[in-house]
């Protein structure tokens, strides 16, 4: 312990000296060993960082990249764009299958409790209602309108085509059907006929539904 105090010591007493000597630029000595790298060293410390860390993407590289994530890209967007379209459609059916069964509700109950009916074409029937009023369905402007006291409402909305038929009450010899009449006074039943069509978008194809017939029995009309 004595001679490691000693030497430290010997050491500092040296090292003043050299710093009082003029001759002797201690200070320039000491930054000039500091920055002088032993050429081992550096080789060392240049092979320890592997040639594959040092190295980016070469252009092929990153045109193939860039290319297999375009096309994969492209197929999600044209798979979230199909799968959209699908639903879309599907809620279309549904929407016209729920407004055609809601007109045909309404329809059928003002038509069975009718007194008779009045006035008839292909597009547009008209009855004496129950209270005396006169009751007009029409197919006008792509809707079915109800008309009654002179207020007009919509039945049914996206309306491609559309048309009443009127019959008799004999039924058909071997068919279940009856005998087709011109002449409102001998009307029994009354068959509706209707077609709706929604588009998605304006240059997608048609979501249609039909309503390919129903029969309303006038009962009053017996």
């Amino acid at each position: 312990m004595v001679f490691r105090i000693t030497s430290i010591r010997v050491g500092a007493e040296r090292i003043e000296k050299l710093r009082l000597d003029p001759a002797f630029n201690f200070e320039n000595r000491m930054t000039t060993r500091s920055s002088v790298v032993h050429p081992k060293s550096k080789a060392a410390s240049s092979r320890s960082t592997p040639k594959a860390f040092l190295r980016g993407f070469t252009i092929v590289e990153f045109l193939v990249g860039l290319l297999i994530s375009v096309i994969l890209l492209a197929q999600i967007c044209a798979l979230w764009f199909y799968s959209s379209r699908s639903f879309i459609a599907q809620m279309n059916y549904v929407d016209l299958d729920r407004s055609s069964q809601y007109a045909l509700d309404s329809m059928s109950r003002d038509i069975r409790q009718v007194k008779k009916l009045k006035l008839f074409a292909t597009n547009s029937i008209t009855f004496t209602d129950f209270d005396d009023k006169e009751l007009t369905y029409a197919f006008k402007a792509g809707k079915l309108i109800r008309t009654k006291n002179l207020t007009d409402r919509a039945l049914l909305q996206d309306v491609t085509s559309g048309s009443f038929a009127i019959y008799q009450r004999n039924p058909m010899a071997g068919a279940y059907d009856q005998y087709p009449t011109a002449d409102p006074a001998t009307c029994k039943l009354v068959e509706l006929r209707w077609t709706c069509a929604k588009k998605i978008y304006p240059s997608a194809p048609s979501s249609t539904e039909s309503m390919q017939s129903a029969k309303i029995v006038i009962r009053a009309n017996n």
